[in-house]
């Protein structure tokens, strides 16, 4: 007999969209929207694991790109700042004209 669970473990991109939009409430008309396309289109152009699990984190908490220093290894600390610029197009496009996904 094979029991189920009636929970559902929520996708990664569902649960940073949940923690996300509450920062995004008053700044934007489709707080959701603005989150799921930086979730989806700023975030992914992030190559580096460390470097966009740091900057999904400081989206989701502040609602803002934002990657702290010690959320990512020393060795790749250099590589904020370019991690930034990589990620300003697409994530200007996603505060100002969010993609419908």
């Amino acid at each position: 007999m094979q029991i189920r669970s009636l929970y559902r473990v929520p996708e990664p991109r569902d649960e940073f969209v949940r923690q996300c939009a509450p920062h995004m409430l008053g700044r934007w008309a489709h707080p959701e929207a603005v989150c799921g396309c930086l979730h989806d289109h700023a975030a992914a152009t992030v190559d580096d694991p460390d470097l966009r699990q740091a900057l999904l984190r400081g989206i989701s908490e502040t609602g803002v790109p934002t990657i702290e220093t010690d959320w990512v290894p020393p060795s790749k600390q250099g590589e904020i700042g370019p991690t930034f610029t990589k990620i300003a197009k697409p994530t200007l496009q996603c505060m100002f004209e969010p993609v419908s996904n």
